[in-house]
């Protein structure tokens, strides 16, 4: 099976880099029965960022609302799922080398049962571009 790549919204938010923070925020939109595609976390500039790639952005921002969360962003992501091998994600990065689009960030792991998926950002100029390089432009 080959690797299937989406291209959807993400999410942005800053929390307090402290125990519990995406805990809480992840409740929120857990009590309000958001699917996310996928979710990073990570420090940033001594706070925490939190990223959520919502299945539903609408029922994400609405969710947030409602619990007077501040949410940035609904920029571009892309969602790759595949069967898991080696060399999987090397891929997929050297097929954007070879285009010459630079990867701002990418996050995947083996989700087991021979699969694994990740989460992909590129710069807002080169969206379209990867978009027809990863096989959905």
């Amino acid at each position: 099976m080959a690797d299937t790549v989406i291209m959807t919204q993400y999410f942005k938010m800053q929390v307090p880099d402290k125990p519990g923070e995406a805990a809480r925020v992840l409740g929120v939109f857990k009590a309000a029965s958001v699917n996310l595609l996928g979710f990073s976390g990570f420090p940033r500039n001594r706070r925490g960022q939190l990223d959520f790639v919502p299945e539903n952005a609408a029922q994400l921002k609405q969710a947030a609302r409602q619990a007077k969360l501040k949410l940035a962003g609904g920029k571009t992501c892309f969602v790759v799922n595949g069967d898991d091998r080696p060399g999987a994600v090397a891929d997929v990065l050297g097929a954007l080398a070879a285009a010459k689009i630079n990867v701002t960030a990418m996050d995947a792991v083996s989700s087991g049962q021979g699969r694994y998926g990740a989460l992909l950002w590129v710069k807002p100029k080169d969206v379209k571009k990867a978009a027809k390089m990863l096989g959905i432009g």
